[in-house]
């Protein structure tokens, strides 16, 4: 019970990582009616934008040490410990939080641009041209990442205030061996309350009311006298952030490295497809749905059973459900039918 108990955990976890990428990309889906497979890229844009703080917070000066006597002996010590002392520590150590902060102002920008110089170009083409070019963009981005900060993955530590474990099996009445990380513990507290927050934003507002009308019926919102286009192009910007939250946050957990988006972004459009194209619940749905798949199929139990299941499992079930739903759990009619 207790290896399951972590497996339904981890899956939870992973679920909310897909379910936020999946969400952005839905809602770029939605309400533009764009396949953007540049979202990934702005997955990892997003990862890099807590890269770049943790860069720019430990810019160093050489200190000579003087802990050493009997020769010269220099020390890398940033210019915000020898300024600020104990608090420029704290500051650094929060590196990703910062990011996150960062992050917003950042990725909504970097959408708006991305919307305004190439995407609006492309909303009465193809879906194939679609993809095609914004696939594209995503290779252009990820080269730009890859010259700039190379071809290794870059570790981003936690602050260390989490870097431990949590004994969830304490709080819970069960055995005191189920521990698990807590920074997995918040990235799935964190992303439970972005989706929160985009749905509350969307159903609860004016002008998410407006962008689910325009969604349903663009034309005729058109005719109301409202600038619907704008309103998208906004909409888009968001995508943008949720996608580059969800990689800042990331980052002490898997460290970035420039083919990330490109590994997030299948895995995402499987998501997508599973839950129904333009479906936000179903985004969310299909993400938990096959985040927890994939943390059981990866149990030794099972992979001793069918060896590489964990593989397999997410695209061996989206098989399966397009199959039986060719729309998806929760897709809707003359979506990507035609």
């Amino acid at each position: 019970m207790d290896a399951i108990f972590l497996q339904v955990l981890n899956g939870l976890d992973k679920g909310g990582a897909y379910a936020l990428i999946a969400l952005g990309l839905t809602l770029v889906f939605g309400t533009l009616g764009v396949v953007n497979f540049a979202h990934g890229a702005l997955f990892m844009l997003g990862a890099f934008c807590a890269v770049s703080v943790q860069s720019i917070l430990t810019i160093s000066q050489k200190v000579r040490d003087e802990s050493i006597t009997f020769f010269e002996a220099y020390k890398e010590i940033p210019y915000l410990e020898i300024w600020w002392g104990e608090t420029g520590s704290i500051i650094i150590d929060y590196a990703v939080p910062i990011s996150i902060v960062v992050a917003i102002p950042v990725m909504l920008l970097i959408g708006l641009a991305m919307e305004r110089g190439l995407i609006r170009h492309f909303y009465k083409r193809t879906h194939a041209e679609q993809i095609l070019v914004t696939f594209g963009l995503a290779i252009v981005v990820q080269e730009i990442i890859k010259a700039n900060f190379g071809a290794n993955p870059i570790p981003v530590p936690a602050p260390d205030i989490v870097s431990g474990s949590a004994n969830i099996g304490t709080w819970l009445g069960m055995s005191d061996t189920i521990v698990y990380p807590w920074w997995r513990l918040i990235y799935f507290v964190f992303s439970l309350t972005v989706i929160a927050a985009v749905f509350a934003f969307l159903q609860l507002t004016t002008f998410g009311m407006v962008v689910r009308a325009g969604m349903r019926n663009r034309e005729m919102v058109g005719l109301l006298g409202i600038d619907i286009q704008r309103k998208f192009t906004i909409v888009f910007g968001l995508g943008a952030v949720v996608a580059g939250v969800a990689g800042a946050m990331y980052t002490p957990m898997l460290p970035p490295d420039y083919h990330m988006g490109m590994d997030f972004l299948v895995l995402s459009f499987v998501v997508v497809v599973v839950g129904g194209m333009g479906s936000l619940g179903g985004a969310v749905a299909a993400g938990f749905l096959l985040g927890l798949l994939q943390s059981f199929a990866a149990m030794n139990e099972i992979k001793s059973l069918i060896p590489g299941i964990d593989q397999i499992i997410i695209y061996l079930v989206a098989v399966i459900i397009i199959l039986v739903r060719p729309r998806g759990l929760f897709g809707r009619e003359g979506v990507m039918e035609d």
